[in-house]
């Protein structure tokens, strides 16, 4: 009976995992697409600053390298947001190695320029951003290069059960800047407005707060799953799918909020 139990509370942990990255798949394809067709559509028709009105101060007068570093950013998280996914998928791993092995080069590399781009885009030019939002960006940039650098290491070393749980810690910092408009957007939209914050000078507690959940909180959530697939016991197990599923069903009102407010209009 108990250990019965102990195989149901190990299904149940796995399935509530899987609800989390099909709800996260999703809302990142989406994000894809959103940049690639927003983004996309304005650099084909020739027209960078049209980019502004989809990021307040992307496309700078007399600003080149400012310019080319918020192209990158862009250009790059295509690759990040889009490939992650990708990445932790076992069937690919299993059945594609060298397509896993190739985009997670790729991958590597784009999170470690577009991080260089984004810490220049907060520190080298002219921003409106509080500082503590500038703080909590370049903490995560300090993140991602760790987390990536173990991930690559482990990788290299051909430990791979190693290697996977820092890729996924790696997935999850890098695609912050994901889980800040997620929860953002979900934010305002349970308030039914801006709570928390002055939406003119874009701070105030909530602004504080996101500023740092937006990765500490997933990576929190991970390590929980990780302890409780290692020793956890019936009681941890549950817990544990309790709260990924609690957070998943947050993370899709967000996701809804920030597609149809933001991200499908400018498609």
């Amino acid at each position: 009976m108990i250990g019965s139990r102990y195989i149901n509370a190990e299904k149940i942990l796995n399935a509530s995992a899987i609800f989390w990255f099909i709800a996260a798949t999703v809302g990142l394809w989406i994000f894809v697409a959103y940049l690639v067709l927003g983004y996309g559509g304005h650099a084909v028709g020739g027209d960078l600053k049209q980019w502004n009105q989809l990021s307040n101060g992307g496309i700078l007068e007399n600003d080149l390298i400012g310019n080319i570093s918020f192209a990158i950013h862009i250009l790059l998280a295509v690759i990040i947001i889009g490939g992650g996914p990708i990445q932790l998928m076992p069937q690919i791993r299993n059945k594609y190695p060298s397509v896993h092995r190739w985009l997670g080069r790729s991958y590597m590399v784009s999170i470690f320029l577009t991080t260089f781009a984004g810490l220049y885009l907060i520190w080298g030019r002219e921003q409106h951003l509080p500082q503590i939002l500038q703080i909590a960006i370049t903490l995560d940039g300090i993140l991602i290069f760790t987390f990536g650098f173990m991930a690559w290491k482990y990788a290299i070393a051909k430990k791979f059960s190693i290697h996977r749980r820092w890729a996924l810690r790696t997935f999850l910092v890098a695609t912050a800047v994901w889980f800040f408009r997620v929860g953002f957007f979900g934010w305002i939209m349970i308030n039914q407005g801006p709570v928390g914050f002055d939406p003119e000078t874009f701070s105030g507690p909530f602004v504080t707060f996101i500023s740092f959940a937006q990765y500490l909180i997933p990576l929190a959530i991970l390590e929980l799953y990780f302890y409780a697939k290692d020793k956890g016991g019936t009681v941890v197990k549950a817990l544990t799918s309790s709260i990924l599923v609690i957070f998943t069903l947050l993370m899709s009102v967000g996701i809804f909020a920030v597609s149809v407010i933001k991200w499908l209009p400018n498609m």
